[in-house]
């Protein structure tokens, strides 16, 4: 069952696609209370009851014990201490109950951390609509909300090749190596990304001629070898007279303002831009077209960077900043003033302040930018996807997003940012899996071997262990750091062994994603879901379920020759590796499990069999057809 509770007059986001009759909020079933503009709720907790949802978050499957904020941010560093990434995805659900909170601004979440036993939910507004679910288990209330908010988004079976990505290959013959070095390690690869330095001056739908003079012949020549080549979209446009996108936005008055009414302008990669007011129908419509420049090249798969929106500073922050240093020459520095100044130009980047002079404009009225903050994002891919769908129909484009609010889950899919090359972020993306699922991103995972720092072959490896299962499996590596492409690492036997499983596996993964759109499913399943009379697999956090008919468990642990894994029923541990299958029945309990770096664990279920092809460089050369089963 389905109750909607309305407060004030919610700004629409269109995030639900059906009519459920509002109550008002007389009758909300939560002690709840209105002041200072905020309305706060709070629920207890059983001692032992989980508590999942919130999508792409820090810490665990149950959010219990901790601080959330539904707040769209820029922090590409992930620890344990941060209380907010890119999305903002207002899904959570205890006990038999569900709460999805449609609303574009900022919420906090206490799960337990004031005190243990109590949830307390601060809606940082008083125009929202909130549903409330009820469902004798927690599959059945996310199944009930994701037919809530609509059917999430399925991109081209290509999709779900293996990816390489890097900021950046600065140009042509950078691209044509990486192929050309994948090939010859004979390793599969379907996609290759272009990062920011494709573009002239990092201008949104240009190509930089010099170091792209035939990028048409680039993008066809590497078609011709089934590969395709995705490049970024970011969310500013940068100021520069001359520039059509820009004089367009301009002119007809697209980008966001401040008060006064003029352009509001911030620095990001290339310099002073104008940011698009996406949530207006005609600017999405607009800025959706600019995506032919690209298309009518042969470009069919796109990702969407910077767009919480990410701002390096403004125009009016970044000289303030510049004239207290400048009063603060000869000065001698002690420790107040030192720090203050430090934390002057540190605070200049997504600044509060500067999200705040930000104006929208929605129905002909102006609208705050924090009171929509969390919607721009995903009004960006709405803009792309919107074009998309119109012009090539579904299923055509891969398209995702760094930033996202649920909504979005239905045009194009996620992946968790700018993460590290830390054995830590391998569970940290096996955490968010069945959280995301929940608020709909089926298409999502994060970057393979780690963004941002040095990366070691072992750990791209026990990390590409774990991508064989995800959607998106794309190996991403920052400028700066150690170059972490396959084949750059000795013994390039076992990378190819590992992503060569992935495209044995890719006729069930594919089936399995497109039932779980069609059915409002889960791909991953915490165990709890299934074994909820199990302790052990109740508290489990480093396995998941993948479909029916088996479980994953990744290694995830520096120098380790295997894991110690819990199993909930006697199941058959496979190690799979290149075309080598080895089987061992294993029976309910503890045990543990040796992996080389090499092989793949899975984990199928008695009476279970999985479809595996014969794997081949390209997901269009593989034999859909010839298939033989994993029996468990």
């Amino acid at each position: 069952m389905i109750r909607r509770f309305t407060l004030g007059s919610p700004i629409c986001t269109d995030a639900v696609v059906l009519e459920v009759p509002s109550e008002g909020i007389e009758g909300f079933p939560f002690s709840h209370r209105i002041g200072n503009g905020e309305f706060v709720f709070s629920f207890d907790m059983e001692k032992d009851e989980i508590v999942y949802g919130l999508g792409e978050a820090i810490r665990g499957i149950n959010k219990r014990g901790w601080l959330y904020r539904s707040y769209c941010s820029d922090d590409p560093i992930h620890t344990e201490s941060k209380h907010a990434l890119y999305a903002a995805h207002n899904f959570l659900m205890h006990g038999k109950t569900g709460i999805f909170i449609d609303f574009p601004a900022e919420i906090r979440w206490d799960i337990g951390y004031s005190h243990a036993n109590e949830t307390v939910v601060t809606i940082c507004g008083t125009d929202f609509d909130i549903y409330v679910i009820t469902q004798d288990t927690p599959l059945a209330i996310v199944k009930e909300f994701r037919s809530l908010i609509g059917q999430s988004y399925v991109p081209p079976f290509w999709a779900f090749g293996f990816q390489q990505s890097r900021w950046s290959y600065h140009n042509a013959e950078a691209v044509q190596n990486v192929i050309r070095s994948y090939d010859e390690a004979n390793i599969p690869l379907d996609c290759v990304y272009l990062d920011i330095d494709y573009m002239e001056r990092y201008k949104n739908f240009t190509v930089d001629r010099e170091a792209f003079p035939d990028f048409e012949g680039l993008v066809q020549e590497a078609k011709a070898n089934n590969i395709h080549l995705i490049p970024i979209i970011d969310a500013g446009v940068r100021k520069e007279e001359g520039y059509s996108v820009y004089e367009e936005g301009r002119d007809r008055g697209y980008f966001c303002k401040l008060e006064d009414g003029s352009d509001f302008e911030g620095g990001v990669w290339p310099g002073i831009v104008g940011f698009p007011d996406f949530l207006r129908p005609e600017v999405r419509a607009w800025f959706g077209e600019k995506y032919r420049f690209l298309t009518d090249m042969g470009i069919d798969g796109f990702w969407n960077d910077m767009n919480e929106p990410a701002i390096f500073y403004s125009k009016k922050g970044l000289a303030n900043a510049l004239t207290e240093a400048q009063e603060l020459q000869g000065v001698d520095l002690d420790l107040g003033k030192f720090f203050h100044l430090k934390d002057v130009f540190m605070g200049l980047a997504n600044n509060p302040a500067d999200y705040a002079s930000m104006y929208h404009e929605i129905d002909g009225k102006k609208v705050n930018h924090q009171r929509v903050h969390n919607l721009y994002g995903a009004s960006m891919t709405r803009a792309a996807g919107e074009f998309f769908e119109k012009e090539f129909g579904k299923r055509k484009i891969l398209m995702f997003s760094r930033s996202s609010m649920i909504g979005a889950h239905r045009i194009g899919g996620i992946w968790f940012g700018d993460n590290h090359s830390w054995w830590a972020h391998i569970l940290q993306c096996l955490k968010m899996l069945p959280s995301a699922n929940m608020c709909g991103f089926l298409y999502c995972g994060a970057d393979l071997g780690g963004f941002s720092g040095d990366s070691t072959p072992d750990l791209v490896l026990r990390f590409l262990a774990l991508g064989v299962f995800t959607p998106l499996m794309r190996n991403h590596s920052a400028l700066g750091t150690r170059d972490q492409e396959c084949y750059r690492f000795d013994n390039t036997d076992d990378f190819r062994d590992v992503i060569l499983v992935r495209y044995r596996l890719l006729p069930y993964l594919y089936s399995l994603f497109v039932r779980a759109s069609e059915e409002n499913d889960l791909l991953f399943r915490p165990l709890s879901f299934d074994y909820p009379d199990d302790p052990i697999a109740r508290e489990c956090e480093t396995q998941l379920m993948l479909g029916d008919a088996c479980m994953i468990a990744p290694v995830y642990e520096q120098n380790a020759n295997g894991r110690t894994v819990y199993l909930p029923e006697d199941m058959t541990f496979v190690k799979l590796s290149g075309e080598r299958v080895v089987k061992e029945s294993l029976s309910k309990g503890l045990h543990y499990v040796e992996v080389a770096l090499n092989e793949v664990p899975l984990f199928v279920k008695k009476g279970k069999s999985i479809p595996l092809c014969k794997p081949a460089m390209r997901t269009a050369l593989l034999d859909l057809e010839a298939v033989e089963y994993l029996e468990g």
